[in-house]
């Protein structure tokens, strides 16, 4: 898993002026929005418009998807209809309670795909309820399409009908579930967003939390925040040095017939050689913050 998954902000779909301000944000993921932050009465003039900006896919630098509205909405349909188009990296679908709403959602794509000439577009399933926690993996495996998961804390503490805090003691567990079951599936996890614009340290606090639960990156509501989530969930050119360090002498130690060895006084063996040769690869395939 090489891709890097360290951000992901919402546009709302029916703001022609964020849509526009959306081609220089440097997220590894813009992503137009047609579900929470727009009213019924705007869903049609979003898709229109997200319609439109998906013309202009080359004036994009980064990978642009659509979050969709709910399975439960019975709105995919139509969202589908209009935004699966050239120009579409993939789709987010919110509140994904199970295997059988992914499954009829792909179906629907494929169809669209076929008929208008398309490469099969992803799909990242959003976490946002307990059905959704407890199903977690089979959700992250029941598709190729799916190259990782979102963590929706709110809508999942509502639904334990838990109030939100910053340190809301009910989201601990699914929070700590995502990213494990998202690893068992070959996939990565993208963790919830923080809420507050104005507490830049709880944020890279919160980002740091993340990171140490597994986390790739996380979702984000403001482009000032890209910059801190980027620098936390990229390696640091201290991980970099070591990583080169591990790779270098665990090498050396296994042509003479060694298996673990120690550097720095830390004992060293082959899981560190993977962590360590997956970290450089991260480099390799990503080497611009």
């Amino acid at each position: 898993m090489t891709r890097l998954f360290r951000s992901l902000i919402f546009v709302p779909g029916n703001n022609q002026r964020f849509l526009e301000k959306a081609k220089v944000l440097q997220a590894d993921i813009v992503c137009f929005d047609l579900e929470d932050s727009i009213p019924e009465s705007e869903k049609e003039n979003a898709r229109n418009l997200i319609k439109t900006a998906l013309l202009n896919r080359p004036q994009y630098i980064s990978s642009i998807f659509v979050r969709t509205n709910a399975p439960s909405s019975g709105k995919i349909p139509d969202d589908l209809n209009k935004i699966v188009q050239k120009g579409i990296d993939g789709i987010v679908i919110p509140k994904v309670n199970n295997v059988d709403e992914i499954k009829k959602i792909e179906k629907n794509l494929s169809v669209l795909e076929k008929n208008r000439k398309l490469k099969p577009i992803q799909i990242i399933p959003s976490i946002e309820s307990a059905e959704g926690v407890v199903n977690t993996y089979n959700i992250a495996s029941c598709s190729k399409r799916i190259p990782a998961i979102v963590f929706g804390v709110f809508d999942l503490l509502n639904d334990l009908g838990i109030e939100y805090t910053k340190d809301s003691e009910g989201e601990k567990y699914s929070r700590a579930k995502i990213p494990v079951d998202a690893r068992a599936a070959g996939i990565s996890a993208i963790d919830a967003i923080w809420q507050d614009l104005n507490d830049i340290k709880g944020l890279e606090k919160d980002c740091n939390i993340g990171k140490s639960l597994g986390y790739s990156g996380k979702s984000v509501i403001h482009p000032d925040q890209i910059p801190i989530t980027h620098k936390i969930f990229y390696p640091s050119k201290t991980e970099i040095q070591w990583a080169e360090k591990v790779c270098k002498y665990y090498l050396e130690s296994t042509k003479k017939g060694k298996g673990a060895t120690t550097i720095d006084g830390k004992m060293i063996d082959e899981v560190h050689y993977k962590q360590a040769t997956a970290l450089l690869e991260i480099i390799k395939n990503n080497p611009k913050i």
